[in-house]
Parts: C-alpha cells; sequence; structure tokens
C-alpha cells in the first residue's frame, strides 16, 4: 500500500462521517454531470472515496465501477452497497473495486477502450503525475468519450495554503496536493487530447467542473 493508500485508509472512517460540506455545488455537480450521461453509458469513477456519488450516479447508467486506491474507503462502500441490497435499493451495475487507473482490471474486457465516461472528483489535484493520468483516461475512453471531473485549484492562493499544508504532512495530517490554477487544470487536460466543452465553480471560486471529450 503506498503512501497516500495508507492516508486515506486511516483516514476513512472520519472522512464517511463528515456530512458533505456544500450540498448545494455537490447537488449542482451531480446534475451537470447527469446532463451528460446516458442509460446505456459505461462510467468509471476514479477516486470514488466512500461511494457516495458512485451510488447517487449509477441508477442512471448502464454500468458503473467506482475505484479508490485506499481499501478502506472501498470497505465503507461495500458496506453501505450491501445495505442497499438488503433494501432492495442496490443498482445491479454498481461495482466498487480497490484499484487505480493503472491497474489491470480497470480495463474492459478484451483490453479496447470501453468507457463512455470516466468521471474524478476532487481528485485530480492529489495526483503526484497529472499527465501519466490523463493519458491513461484517454487510452480507457471510447473515441468521444467524455472526461468528467471536479478539481480544487489552490495555486492563487499557494502563498497561505502551501505553508500550511507542508506542515500538515509532516506530522501526517495532510496527502500529497498538486497546487493547480484553473488555466494550469485546463491546459493540462487539452494537451491530453481532450477538447473542453463545459465548464462551472461548484462552489466558487477554486473547484473546478469540467467536461472534457476526447478527441
Amino acid at each position: 500500500m503506498n503512501k497516500n493508500a495508507k492516508f486515506w485508509t486511516r483516514l476513512s472512517r472520519k472522512y464517511a462521517a463528515h456530512p458533505i460540506k456544500d450540498e448545494a455545488a455537490y447537488e449542482k455537480t451531480l446534475a451537470r454531470t447527469l446532463e451528460h450521461l446516458g442509460p446505456d453509458d459505461a462510467v468509471l469513477e476514479l477516486g470514488c472515496g466512500t461511494g457516495t456519488t458512485a451510488m447517487r450516479l449509477a441508477g442512471d447508467v448502464k454500468s458503473y465501477l467506482a475505484t479508490d486506491f485506499a481499501g478502506g474507503m472501498i470497505e465503507i462502500a461495500e458496506e453501505r452497497l450491501a445495505e442497499q441490497r438488503q433494501q432492495g435499493t442496490a443498482h445491479e451495475g454498481l461495482g466498487f473495486l480497490v484499484a487505480d487507473a493503472f491497474d489491470e482490471q480497470v480495463m474492459p474486457a478484451g483490453g479496447k477502450p470501453g468507457y463512455d465516461a470516466v468521471l474524478a472528483y476532487n481528485f485530480f489535484h492529489l495526483v503526484d503525475e497529472p499527465d501519466d493520468l490523463l493519458a491513461r483516461v484517454h487510452a480507457l475512453l471510447k473515441p468521444g468519450g467524455l472526461y468528467i471531473s471536479k478539481t480544487v485549484c489552490l495555486k492563487d492562493r499557494a502563498w497561505l495554503f502551501a505553508p500550511l499544508i507542508a506542515i500538515m504532512q509532516l506530522i501526517g495530517k495532510a496527502p500529497y496536493v498538486n497546487m493547480l490554477s484553473i488555466r494550469s487544470l485546463e491546459e493540462t487536460i487539452r494537451k491530453s487530447g481532450f477538447e473542453i466543452i463545459e465548464t462551472g465553480n461548484y462552489p466558487e471560486p477554486r473547484s473546478r467542473f469540467v467536461v472534457a471529450r476526447k478527441v
């Protein structure tokens, strides 16, 4: 288990107990995402955490594989899914997996690009090799498939956040954080072979929602 996976596994129960900080922004993110998904779509979510978003969206698509490299997060997601199955409310196409984007388990059968959409919410700024990740996402998507993400962009306030995060990292209270700007985020997405077709900030001003099509 890598260092980030250990951090998030250790934090998983506490993370699961916390309510969503901005419910209105979260609902806006889901609503805009659903505008781009269809009932026959195959969806992959990266960094799904404890599965809250996966359980909200899975009923609107054909299949939904939700992944996280932190086993503790997926353990909680599986517990929640088991409860839904007992209640008869679980979506048959939803599955959870301890994995990252590069694991062979996330590649569709036959090794060919097979996802209509790859989702990543509050995840990309925690990745230390963003170019590699986006290349992998591009390879996983069908032609014309969508990368839908929401990313915390802190670079314009790095003078405030970077020293604090560095101190918290030293004492094991914070993970790796990539200080992105909205501009650098979108430039990275475009140069990775995507056309950006929608953007928004949910919430303002630093949580950047991006819908990008594979070209």
